[in-house]
């Protein structure tokens, strides 16, 4: 009978482990790595051309482009074997210049194109998913950085004179310790290049005369987010010509630096600021800043528009201003962007491999204008503007949002989803000391070992 028991309790037990518990976390992580296999569900980003030439929007592997001079949409030209994109675009950008647009995602491809005779330049192949990009002040180099923490660089110089260059090799710079690279930026001078990762850090780096050589000074970290830092931009004016650092993260802040020594110079809790839950901490998803360095957009997840902050730059202050509503419909952008005139600030959202949603990808744009910040009591406010009202109106809507009409559930949906898939990918996960082991011991490299 005692013998009976004991088989019993040794057959309940393996390693240690219960065996409901262990069957339990075999199932989950079975689950865990099916997840993996499942298209990731992707933002629709935008970026507009610094001189109001032309607005680009990304969904999925689509790229559009539609030119705002000649009001007409953009066929990109490609004479590389890859053809365009194959999977989720995660980074566009023009340069400064406006010469250039570079986009980049997870298919490992990083195609960089003339914003004047969009003809793709060159094609360069990552060896990770490309998680940002970055374009220097010269145009001299492209900046990415990988899933993995690693940054890299391509040199431009004699590209757009070379035409038979279709394909260029990157060269790694300086990495973040296995920690996803969430945005690059340059600093309005040029002299540092910013990185910022899911790890709370930010990384300021002094971009050297040779960067081919790589990027081994550190001129600081600021450090002070309690989550993934999701973005960055440069806030500036002709009295503060360098700039100062904005980062957005996962913690429902906004914080303003000093690159120079990394201080933090002034913190605003824009999800409290917006009146969202304070106990989900919804994510800042993206910023944009004006030209004279005066107003910050903030994008925040669960917001159906945006939140305005004000930048002294002479008191290193932010300060809440407003929040401007999309009316009429579910709305909560994914990406800004701005021209330097910083007239009107574009919105879109939208997704790709939407799980369970007959539209396999989708965008919807938005434009506020009289995004400037107001001296006088007269002056218009910041105001969303209808369809019509939109430069080139329906024809540029057809181009970058597509014919397809959506129902409103789906955008419900999108952002749910959305929000789901940032915090899968950036909020550090937490396991007890067992679940820990036990996901050690089913690694696949132990499995080989075995």
């Amino acid at each position: 009978m005692e013998e009976t028991q004991m088989e019993e309790k040794c057959n309940s037990v393996t390693n240690g482990i219960p065996i409901e518990e262990k069957e339990s976390e075999e199932t989950q992580t079975m689950e865990e790595k099916d997840s993996y296999t499942q298209p990731e569900v992707a933002p629709a980003l935008i970026a507009l051309h610094p001189f109001d030439q032309s607005v680009a929007v990304t969904v999925g592997s689509d790229l559009r482009i539609f030119n705002l001079a000649k009001n007409c949409p953009v066929s990109l030209a490609d004479q590389s074997k890859e053809v365009l994109h194959k999977d989720s675009i995660r980074a566009i950008r023009f340069s400064d210049n406006g010469k250039l647009l570079v986009s980049a995602g997870d298919d490992k491809l990083v195609k960089i194109w003339s914003a004047e005779t969009w003809q793709c330049l060159c094609t360069v192949n990552s060896e990770k998913r490309v998680s940002a990009v970055a374009i220097s002040k010269d145009e001299q180099y492209v900046c990415f950085a990988d899933k993995f923490g690693v940054i890299w660089i391509v040199d431009l110089v004699g590209l757009a004179e070379d035409q038979s260059v279709t394909e260029k090799k990157a060269v790694a710079i300086f990495g973040h310790y296995c920690s996803i690279i969430t945005s690059l930026e340059f600093s309005p001078d040029g002299r540092f290049i910013v990185s910022a990762d899911r790890d709370f850090k930010i990384r300021v780096s002094v971009f050297p005369k040779n960067p081919l050589k790589g990027v081994h000074e550190i001129q600081s970290f600021c450090l002070g987010h309690s989550e993934f830092v999701s973005c960055l931009t440069f806030v500036c004016n002709p009295n503060f010509p360098q700039g100062f650092l904005v980062s957005g993260s996962g913690d429902s802040t906004v914080c303003l630096w000093d690159v120079t020594s990394g201080s933090l110079l002034c913190t605003s809790e824009v999800g409290r600021e917006a009146n969202l839950s304070e106990e989900s901490h919804p994510a800042v998803t993206d910023l944009y800043a004006t030209g004279d360095g005066s107003l910050v957009a903030v994008a925040i997840q669960s917001l159906q528009g945006i939140l305005l902050l004000s930048c002294d730059l002479s008191a290193k202050k932010l300060s809440t201003l407003k929040v401007v509503y999309v009316p009429g419909e579910t709305f909560i952008p994914t990406k800004l962007g701005m021209t330097l005139s910083g007239s009107l600030l574009w919105m879109v959202t939208g997704a790709s491999n939407l799980p369970g949603s007959k539209e396999s990808s989708f965008a919807r744009i938005r434009v506020v204008s009289d995004f400037k910040k107001s001296s006088h009591e007269s002056d218009p406010e910041p105001r969303v503007l209808e369809d019509t009202e939109i430069p080139e109106g329906e024809k540029l809507l057809e181009k970058l949002q597509g014919s397809v009409s959506v129902d409103s559930a789906v955008f419900t949906a999108a952002a749910e989803a959305l929000n789901s898939a940032m915090s899968s990918l950036l909020r550090k996960k937490q396991y007890s000391d067992e679940k820990r082991d036990f996901r050690k011991k089913t690694r696949n490299d132990k499995k080989f070992k075995q």
